[in-house]
């Protein structure tokens, strides 16, 4: 991760496209296990900070309802 985007919250957009640097930086046989681990640390975080963000937007997401009036979203299974 740069210096810039380490001191800039990510989008989920780019926290994703971080995530499969990541991802293919772990799969190179020729890392480091010391920088593979670096790698692997640096997308947990930036996976924990996406999660809260995704949770964030579904608490925002509105149901037209047939009526026309807005309701929250209701949790899958209530």
């Amino acid at each position: 991760m740069s210096e810039k985007s380490k001191t800039k919250k990510m989008t989920i957009e780019e926290s994703f496209d971080y995530l499969d640097e990541a991802l293919e930086k772990i799969e190179d046989e020729d890392i480091p296990l010391e920088e593979a681990f670096a790698v692997y640390e640096g997308a947990m975080k930036v996976l924990k900070d996406c999660g809260k963000q995704i949770d964030a937007v579904e608490k925002k997401v509105k149901v037209l309802e047939k009526n026309g009036t807005l309701s929250e979203l209701e949790e899958m299974g209530d």
